[in-house]
Parts: structure tokens; sequence; C-alpha cells
């Protein structure tokens, strides 16, 4: 346990290995309201953890973060090889993953679902919103039990990041409990193009008035 958190230990691992390619341009470094978009995640996300991994095929861009920097375990499998990266380097038993274009990620949500971790014992917490949709990469994993699910989903050609589920026990955050954690609704707004950046930019403004 640890006295930061009153929980296991946690790894947070930023995932920033994406193309970005209906961007036109890296979006880990657009600047969000002067701040670069990784930048931002990190700061809404880092009190949480131990320990904090960036997942980057461009590790050179992101030296200024001044946090492990890793590149993809198993190259070319895409955002499940991301997926397995996370788990195969972090060191804490449970691992927090978010991607790097969520500028509203929510710690609370975060922090509730290493909580249900250690409580039941469970070997993912995942917000399911919207009725039937999963959050994988804004979601808590028990790291060993979750890369051996990983790693036999990629040598079974499987891309889709909850295709290992069923080997593992899932504990869903329901939306009602997204809701308590996160009023606004926006932890799982995520930017796509420029119109999503610019639009999360005046929701921020529109809060901070």
């Amino acid at each position: 346990m640890d006295s930061k958190t009153n929980q296991t230990s946690i790894s947070l691992v930023i995932q920033a290995g994406g193309k970005s390619s209906r961007m036109g341009e890296s979006k880990v470094l657009m600047p969000f309201l002067g701040v670069p978009l990784i930048q931002r995640v990190f700061e809404r996300t880092n009190e949480i953890a131990q320990e904090v991994l960036i997942v980057s095929n461009d590790p050179e861009e992101l030296e200024f973060m001044d946090v492990k920097l890793v590149s993809d375990s198993i190259p070319g499998k895409g955002a499940i090889g991301g997926l397995f990266t996370a788990m195969d380097k972090a060191s804490s038993e449970l691992v927090a993953v978010v991607a790097c274009d969520l500028p509203f990620v929510s710690a609370a949500i975060l922090k509730e679902g290493a909580r249900l971790l250690d409580l039941t014992g469970a070997d993912v917490a995942i917000p399911r919103v919207n009725g039937d949709f999963y959050e994988p990469l804004h979601a808590v994993y028990r790291r060993q039990t979750c890369k051996t699910a990983i790693l036999q989903a990629i040598q079974a050609d499987q891309r889709r990041l909850i295709s290992w589920f069923a080997s593992v026990q899932v504990l869903e955050m329901d939306e009602e409990l997204c809701k308590q954690l996160d009023p606004d609704g926006l932890a799982f707004f995520n930017i796509n193009n420029k119109e999503d950046f610019l639009l999360a930019e005046q929701i921020e403004m529109r809060k901070s008035k």
C-alpha cells in the first residue's frame, strides 16, 4: 500500500503512439490554451500515481516532459500493442491507462477504479457509458494478469482493445458512477480533429469563467 493513495501502488501510462492522421499534425504537442495537450493530460492525472510513463514512437519530441518514455514492446500492433506495452513497462501492480487526447480526463474516475480493484480483486475497472461503450483508454488494469491476456490476444491477431476481456475479471464502472465522479460529463471527450480541439478549448474557457 502507498500513503499517497492508501491503495496499492499505481503506475500511470499515457498513450501517445497514435498517428493523428485526422488532425494533420501531432496531437500530443498541440498547445491547449498554451499548454501542450499531453502536459495537460499529465497534470490532470499524475497525482494518483507513484510512477508515470508515456508510450510513444517519437520519444524525442516528448523529452521536455521529464518522465519515463517508452516505445512499443511489440511494434506494429496498434492500440492493443500500446496497451500491452503499458503492462509490460509499468512496475506497479495497478496500471491506469489514458489516451493523450482526453483534455478532461478524470483523476477521480481512475482513482475510484483503482480502489475498486483493491476492494474486489478484479483485473480491470473500466467505464461503460452510452449503453454499451467501453473506455479502455480511461481505465485501470491489474498488470500481470492483463499482460498475459493481452499478449494471448495479440498472438491470436486480435486487434480490438477489449478482445481479451473474456479471459479476465472485468468490473464495469457504470454511467451513474461516472457521472458522480465527473459531474460535467466531459472525461471521455476525445480530440480527433481540429474542430474537436477548438471546441474543447471553448468548453474549458467557459468552465473557467
